[in-house]
């Protein structure tokens, strides 16, 4: 582990994952580490959530069955140290926005079941509460009509 970032996902910014991945990417050019990874939660819907491991760096080429000749306006070279580091900034962002998607459907999870749970627990002690109050007017009138055949 190289770094602590604490509380970036409370209010996800661009700026902030993006110095975090050029860190990154100075650490990986200087050779002090081998590779990247991204461990996050991907966000699939609002009741799943996968853990991910992402490897960002170094970045895999998509492999192609048949291979394309394109013509570029600059040179491929230039065309990749410029795409490459804002490829690995959007990643980190990505992952980052993810994990917070990912933190948010699971507190409305929590919300919903704790908000159905409340309301089934004010259902029972509502019941409850009428059957003692339930009782407690039938034993007032069972009082007032043996009173009343006692005076008899």
């Amino acid at each position: 582990m190289a770094g602590e970032h604490v509380g970036l996902a409370a209010k996800v910014r661009y700026e902030d994952t993006a110095a975090i991945a050029r860190k990154a990417m100075e650490m990986f050019r200087g050779e002090e580490i081998d590779a990247v990874y991204l461990i996050y939660n991907q966000f699939k819907s609002v009741a799943t959530q996968t853990l991910t491991v992402a490897r960002v760096l170094p970045a895999e080429l998509p492999q192609q069955a048949s291979p394309v000749d394109y013509i570029f306006e600059e040179p491929p070279a230039e065309m990749l140290n410029d795409l490459l580091p804002r490829y690995v900034e959007m990643e980190f962002y990505r992952a980052l926005s993810e994990s917070s998607a990912s933190e948010h459907a699971a507190r409305m999870t929590a919300m919903d079941a704790a908000s159905s749970n409340a309301a089934d627990m004010i259902e029972r002690l509502t019941l409850f509460m009428n059957r003692v109050r339930q009782s407690s007017i039938t034993k007032e009138i069972i009082e007032v009509v043996s009173g009343a055949a006692a005076a008899e």
